[in-house]
């Protein structure tokens, strides 16, 4: 059976415990688990103890980052990985139970799957639906991995957009995956979903776009205040040094990359 290596980032904060229970709950309800061995490996800041989140339907390892930052964590986890597939998501994010599954069909036609997500605050409100394609979407053949490499741990908070560069600069066709009702025409999409037209455009020429047949995303997004995303949009120390980063990307690839 093929194996599924799922790499979690988990920094240390009261509340992402619980928070981490509940995405390898996700995790662990994938259909494709009939079909598929799934491991998730979590990476955690150096010199915290692994915490305790009780049994789990999924085997799950602990490794610590070299240091207390989120791509040290994830390259940490990811020297680990031992599956013919890699996926990652954010410890408090989620998936719906088909989002394996469909995301290795569309690996039968590329290297990388990217997808939309659902966006809620703590309360299960809906805020919106978010076409940035988030780590948490990612899955990818071990080769995707092994070809582009580890995250840049010079980033601090764009990490992401960094290493989406790099996987246009190697060349790997990739598919972003949308709810069933969403345009999958960039013309179409111009004026309703202007996001999907920056994935077109700052994907570097690779990306393809395909609907599944459910209403909603497959990957449901966690808002809120302890997150990087509102640091940076609350943070004044945190917007200039975001700013710098993306200064850097855009001399480094001519566009920040999605």
């Amino acid at each position: 059976m093929k194996v599924l290596s799922v790499v979690i980032p988990s920094r240390s904060q009261p509340q992402q415990i619980g928070f981490l229970q509940r995405s390898i709950r996700s995790v662990a309800q994938q259909r494709a688990r009939t079909s598929l061995s799934i491991e998730v490996i979590v990476g955690i800041d150096p010199g915290e103890p692994p915490p305790e989140i009780g049994a789990t339907e999924v085997p799950v390892r602990f490794v610590s980052g070299g240091k207390r930052l989120q791509a040290a964590a994830l390259n940490a986890a990811a020297a680990h990985i031992r599956g013919d597939y890699v996926a990652f998501i954010e410890d408090d994010d989620t998936w719906l139970p088909d989002h394996v599954g469909i995301a290795m069909q569309m690996l039968e036609h590329s290297g990388f799957v990217s997808g939309t997500q659902l966006e809620t605050n703590e309360s299960g409100d809906v805020i919106r639906i978010n076409d940035f394609p988030t780590p948490s979407g990612w899955v990818m053949s071990r080769a995707t991995w092994d070809a582009v490499g580890p995250f840049d741990e010079t980033y601090r908070y764009h990490l992401d957009n960094d290493w989406l560069g790099r996987l246009a600069v190697a060349g790997i066709d990739r598919i972003h995956v949308v709810e069933s009702t969403a345009p999958i025409d960039t013309a179409a999409a111009r004026d309703v979903r202007p996001w999907l037209v920056n994935i077109a455009i700052a994907g570097g020429g690779r990306v393809r776009f395909a609907r599944h047949t459910l209403p909603v995303p497959l990957v449901i997004r966690l808002v809120h205040s302890a997150s990087g995303v509102y640091a940076i949009q609350h943070d004044p120390a945190v917007m200039t040094k975001s700013r710098e980063e993306i200064a850097r990307l855009e001399a480094t690839y001519g566009r920040i990359p999605w």
